[in-house]
């Protein structure tokens, strides 16, 4: 099995302005983290402005606010794009977003050809999972599809989407639809980038995924060897695939947030070091801990120094990372394995006789299936047949609060300031004629690239607000109507 480098990676979220992320990055990169992960915060996913009405109270509650290029500059001052890799946590307007980060880079100076990194741009799991889309289903897959084209001809070293199935399981899935929902995910875009008159070795070497790392440790394990092999059969047999790097499924693990109790919140640090060695000993090539105060409120920085010792510990100090598959010839792992393989196939087919993904979320087919495991396991804590330490058993009593990160509502105000003089600042006929260009391309019937007039458009330094709501004016927006 492969597994490649091991990646530590660790995120600060809702550090409430792009210059305060600046400073924190700065911080993990002398701490000797070899990757950096930047979280958007909720404006910034759902395509509004800083000073929109829609995003007030929410500016840099939990990740860094981009509204334009000006701060996508300050958050990567002085960070070489050409000599580290950023993942990106972002998925509605990723291709805008990307956009920014591509013309800074050019800025300073890197060839875009050489620069790595992961954008996270999946748009399925939101309708699937975590609901933060902005436009209906076929012109969100369009952009999806777009960015991957753009990327496979001009960025070949960055992964253009990491298809993830940590949201689904944060949303209460079991591991098996985790597991097949992501895979089923991942076809898609396939179909889509197939479709756009790609062959699947010319874009598949590059896709990644993004697992859930939960806490029944064996099942972890299996479920990340099951999506190996499946993803490998997969691309061989159902797309003919003759690059062995298209068989390769490369993936980064978080540990699971949903898991983590703000009863005895010290309990989080144990939970969160044996699900990080599970995904280690599934074979992940990159791993996130989440903080010890993760169910309080956004991680202080002594908690994510914490998550971030633990990967290190478990890189350096245990060996694991010595044996890619170091459970295989195990009957208990094999048998788990195969059962994940199978029941997952089975899911795939029924999505397909649904006609896909995008008629299956249509359908509300995924989204019924995890709310009624949902649901199950909640009924199974409530009964205590599913013990949670601290919370329905070895209770102690009151817990104390604890030390928890507190955001400054006036960074909003600055952040709010900055963006108002942008707008002074700026050509503002140049950026009215780029938004028309894009509204023009994105109306087009061929469906030509959207990333061109994008990029156009953030070096003129329209916002994010104006990109998005220029598409917004073209593709409309999407409510979720269930029909399951």
């Amino acid at each position: 099995m492969y597994r490649g480098r091991l990646w530590t990676m660790r995120q600060f979220s809702g550090f409430s302005t792009p210059e305060e992320t600046n400073r924190r990055y700065r911080y993990l990169l002398e701490q000797g983290q070899t990757g950096l992960s930047v979280a958007f915060d909720l404006p910034t996913l759902m395509g509004y402005d800083a000073d929109q009405e829609q995003a007030r109270g929410e500016v840099g509650r939990c990740g860094a606010p981009v509204s334009s290029l000006a701060d996508m500059e300050a958050l990567f001052e002085g960070i070489p794009l050409d000599r580290v890799s950023v993942s990106m946590t972002i998925n509605s307007p990723a291709a805008v977003i990307w956009a920014m980060y591509l013309v800074v880079a050019e800025k300073q100076g890197a060839d875009i050809a050489k620069i790595s990194g992961t954008l996270q741009n999946d748009i399925l799991k939101e309708y699937i999972a975590q609901k933060e889309f902005i436009f209906p289903p076929e012109p969100s897959m369009r952009l999806v599809t777009d960015v991957v084209e753009f990327a496979t001809k001009r960025t070949p070293r960055f992964n253009p989407i990491s298809i993830s199935g940590y949201h689904i399981r944060e949303a209460g899935s079991t591991a098996l639809q985790e597991m097949a929902f992501t895979l089923r995910d991942g076809l898609e875009y396939a179909d889509h980038a197939i479709a756009r008159g790609f062959a699947i070795d010319d874009f598949a070497p590059r896709l990644s995924f993004f697992f859930n790392a939960h806490n029944d440790f064996f099942e972890e394990i299996a479920k990340y060897r099951a999506a190996r092999t499946l993803w490998a059969a997969l691309m061989r047999d159902r797309y003919g695939a003759r690059d062995e790097r298209s068989l390769k499924l490369r993936f980064h693990a978080q540990t699971a947030g949903c898991t983590l109790t703000w009863q005895q919140p010290v309990n989080n640090v144990v939970r969160t070091s044996l699900q990080a060695l599970a995904a280690v000993l599934g074979g992940a090539q990159s791993l996130h801990t989440n903080s010890l105060d993760e169910a309080w409120a956004l991680p202080s920085e002594h908690a994510a120094t914490i998550a971030l010792r633990t990967q290190q510990v478990i890189a350096y100090e245990t060996g694991v990372t010595a044996e890619p598959d170091p459970f295989g010839g195990s009957y208990y792992l094999e048998r788990q394995t195969a059962d994940l393989e199978t029941a997952a196939r089975e899911y795939i087919q029924r999505i397909d006789e649904m006609g896909g993904m995008v008629a299956a979320i249509r359908r509300g087919f995924p989204q019924a299936e995890i709310a009624t495991a949902s649901y199950r396991f909640q009924q199974k804590v409530e009964k205590g047949d599913a013990v949670i330490v601290g919370v329905n058993r070895y209770c102690t009593g009151e817990d104390k609060p604890i030390q928890t990160l507190r955001i400054d509502q006036a960074a909003e105000i600055r952040q709010v300031d900055k963006l108002r003089e942008l707008r002074k600042t700026r050509n503002n006929e140049d950026v009215g004629q780029k938004l028309d260009a894009l509204r023009r391309a994105a109306a087009c019937a061929q469906e030509s690239n959207l990333m061109p007039p994008l990029i156009d458009a953030v070096r003129a330094y329209a916002t994010l607000g104006e990109i998005c709501g220029a598409l917004r004016s073209v593709f409309g927006t999407y409510d979720e109507r269930p029909t399951v």
